[in-house]
Parts: structure tokens; sequence; C-alpha cells
């Protein structure tokens, strides 16, 4: 390009660039970006004489060539698709026509910040640096697959939003940053795709606003992230999906508003987590899947549980805060799946690791009782007598309190109504109370069974008596087993 065809801007700009000087042709701190398509030519370049600048620009010896404008309204298409720049860019408070077109492009640094753009094209870009885009403003996707940075993503306080939505708004897939992806405070109206991405750092999306009503608000299979998942005070309408993730650190969604109703809000399927806290949320509004995710730390507080889970194959080593087991029982009372054994499995051992025995009792009393509902009707029948003599095993001193009641029945009857010797010559002397225990107790005798035989309604009565220590012996027995198995 000759620089003879330049405006007086683009003049000032070309002039600039050798030494790496700022060039600002902003009117004010309180100007609206968004404005820039009225603004007069004294402060209109072309893209193309940036384009010039960057990958044929002029040198001045000792100096450090560098792009650096503010305030400009910028026509045409910024076309460096495959080209490399060597020079560090900086546009912003800038209004772009045109989307730039940075497919297969080597920067060594890109800063839009504060600029308002109609999208970006950027996939499989290569930045050496940082890539900032604080406060931008875009209109249409920002296509980033693929792009490898160096250095940290910044998107804290970016909008975007689009007008058919016809593709993820975000496209961050496959990409590679060597430190963080800061976004704190971005808002989306639409999705935000993640699949496959790999950050060094952390994701920070705290207080994040984004939407996609029924649909993915945030694709994120398959990513990983080698610190935390920040997404407090964050609102989500849409759902999670973060199926086959890893996040080393702390997936935290303390304060966040989790919304799509009729479908999932949480989708953690097969992900190894640190820590996932849900934690001084409302209530989610749609399910929370959790099936074969592995997590060292689950803090979750049964308020924010969904009316529906998914928790088949979930494991968890530690449960937080300690709550009673009755306040959490009704987690997996509303798990989609049904009766998942597993489950419960999973919270006694919380508790036993804790020292908390009598809540794990009680959670596998709540997993026999659940199970029993699975069973035909004389499974359940059985059941409901384990569980009205000894709870399953886990009520062991309810037998007591049966064969005392029993005993004292049966002692009073027998002491009211002596049973006929069969050999009077040869009978003891009869003692309803040891006559009552050899009915009762099926496997020790002390002589007074066999030797009195009683008549009408009070062998009837023994006829009860021997079944009624038969079925607590039963059940004592199978608790006992249980409960030795488990240990």
């Amino acid at each position: 390009m000759e620089i003879d065809n330049l405006t007086p801007a683009e003049l000032r700009v070309w002039r600039a660039f050798p030494r790496g000087e700022s060039v600002n042709f902003r009117a004010g701190d309180d100007e609206d970006t968004a404005d820039g398509a009225g603004w007069e030519p004294e402060r209109t370049v072309r893209a193309a004489v940036l384009r010039a600048l960057l990958l044929n620009g002029p040198q001045e010896d000792g100096e450090i060539a560098a792009l650096k404008l503010s305030g400009a309204r910028i026509t045409g298409v910024l076309d460096l698709r495959y080209g490399t720049a060597d020079h560090a860019v900086r546009l912003s408070h800038c209004f772009f026509e045109e989307a730039p077109l940075l497919y297969g492009a080597r920067l060594r640094q890109l800063n839009l910040s504060w600029s308002v753009l109609p999208g970006l094209t950027a996939a499989t870009m290569k930045v050496e640096g940082v890539l900032r885009m604080t406060d931008c403003r875009l209109r249409g996707p920002v296509r980033l697959g693929g792009a490898q940075i160096a250095g940290a993503l910044f998107l804290d306080r970016a909008h975007l939003t689009s007008p058919d939505g016809s593709e993820p708004m975000l496209q961050l897939n496959q990409v590679t940053i060597g430190d963080d992806l800061w976004a704190p405070g971005l808002r989306i109206d639409g999705e935000m795709r993640l699949n496959g991405a790999n950050i060094a750092g952390s994701v920070n999306l705290n207080e994040a606003r984004l939407s996609r009503p029924g649909h993915h608000a945030l694709d994120a299979e398959t990513l990983t992230v080698e610190g935390d998942l920040l997404m407090r005070n964050a609102q989500v309408r849409g759902w999670i999906g973060l199926r086959g993730g890893r996040v080393a650190g702390r997936l935290d969604l303390s304060y966040a508003i989790l919304s799509n109703p009729g479908d999932a809000a949480l989708r953690a399927s097969s992900c190894t987590i640190g820590e996932l806290w849900l934690r001084k949320s409302p209530r989610l509004d749609g399910t929370l899947n959790l099936r074969r995710a592995q997590i060292d730390v689950l803090f979750l507080e049964p308020e924010v549980v969904p009316s529906e889970v998914l928790l088949s194959s979930l494991v968890y080593t530690t449960l937080t805060p300690h709550e009673p087991a009755e306040r959490r029982l009704p987690m997996l009372e509303r798990d989609g799946d049904g009766h998942v054994p597993h489950s419960y499995e999973q919270l006694t051992a919380a508790y036993l690791r804790i020292g908390d025995d009598r809540a794990a009792r009680l959670v596998q009393l709540a997993k026999q009782r659940r199970h029993r509902t699975t069973l035909p009707w004389y499974g359940r029948l059985w059941g409901h007598v384990q569980d009205a003599t000894v709870g399953y095993g886990f009520r062991p001193l309810r037998a007591c309190v049966w064969l005392l009641s029993l005993l004292a029945i049966g002692s009073v009857a027998y002491a009211l109504h002596h049973p006929r010797p069969l050999k009077p010559s040869e009978a003891p002397d009869f003692n309803p109370v040891f006559y009552t225990l050899d009915l009762l107790l099926p496997v020790i005798s002390f002589g007074q069974e066999g030797a009195f035989a009683p008549e009408g309604p009070y062998q009837t009565l023994s006829y009860a008596l021997v079944i009624a220590g038969w079925i607590l012996a039963t059940t004592v027995f199978a608790g006992v087993t249980r409960t030795v198995s488990r240990q």
C-alpha cells in the first residue's frame, strides 16, 4: 500500500507504529463505543491499513513496533488469515464494522478490550501471549475453536448476543490455554462451548450470566481444568454439560442459580472432580446428574438438591456438611433410576468414615425398606415382619422387647391355667416362666415343654409362641449375619 493513499487518521497510525506509540481518537472517557457507526472520518481507519502494518509495516532501529489504537472506527475486514504478526496488537475502544478474520493467524498478543464487534473468526489461531476481550460487546459468534493461547484469555464482563442464535456464541472447543480463562461477569445470550478444551490454570465464571433455555448453556464435555472452575453467583438458564470432564481443583457453584425445568440443570456424569460445591443456592430447577462421577469432596447442602437426581455409580470420599441421615435420605429417594443400592452404600461409607455409626445404620435400614418395595407380595410381607421385629437387624433391641412381651403374656396365661402333665409321676414341677421360655427359644430346653400338654386355646397360644420364637430367632440371625458381613 502506498503511504500517499492514507487519510490523516491512517497516517497518524502509520507513523506511530514503528515506535510502538499509542494513538487515541476517543472524545472522552464516558464515550460509548456502540455509537461508533456514526463517528466522523477523522477517526476512521481502514482494516486494510492495519493489515499492511501488521504483516509488513515500517521498522525503526532500536524501537519495538506495535499497533496501539483506541477509539477508532475500523471499516472493512481485518483479514489476517494464516498470517504472522510479530507485534503486539491493541485495538481497544474500537468499533468494527465487520468481523475480523484471524483464522490460523500467528500473533504475539491481541487486545480488543472495550471494543464493539459483529463477531470474531479466529479458529486455530495461535497467540504467544494473552488474548484480552475485557468488556467487549459482540453481536455475533466468537469462533476460537482449536486456538492455542500461551497466556490467559480475558473475557471479563464481555457481552455476546446474536439475533438468530444459529450457532454457539462463544466457541472455545478444543482450545488450549496456558493460563487462566478469566471471565467473571461474562454475559452470553446463547451457547458457550468448551468441550474438549484444555486449560492449565483456572476458569473464572463468577457472576456470569448464560442464557439458552431448554438447551446447552454451557457445553463443556471432556473439558480439562488443572485448577478451579468457579461459577459463584452465576445464573444459568439452560443446562450445563460436563460429561467426561476433569476439574483437578474445585467446581464451585456456591450461590449460583441453575434453571432448566423439565430437563437436567447440571450434567456432570463420568466426571472426575476434586471438590464439587453446591451450597448457599436456591434448589436446582432441573435434574442433577452425577452418574459415574468421581468426587473427592462433595459439598452438598440438602436444600440445594432438586426434586430429581441421578446418582447411579457416583463415588465420593467425603460428604459435607455433616447432616443427620434423615436429611440426606430424601436425596436418595428422588433418584430417577429408582432403587439404586450403590447410592445407599456410598452414603453409609461416608458416615462410617467420620464415625457416625447411628447414621450409617439408618441409611442401611432405609436401603432395606426401599428394596422391599421392589419385591413380590410375599417378599414384602416377610420384609415387614423383619422390619417390625428387629428393624432388619439394625435395631436388635426390638427383639428383646418382643421376647419380654411374649414371655409376660405366656407366663401369666399358663400361671392361671396350668397345662396337664403328660406323665404325672415323672413330670417336674411346673414353672410358667420357664415353660414359656421353652416355647419361645427354639434351641434352648428347660425340660418343661415336653412334660406338659396345654389344651384348647392354651394349646393355640403355645403354637403361636413357638412360631413367634422361630421368626424372632431367624430375623435376629439374619441381622447379625448382615452386620458381621458388612464389617
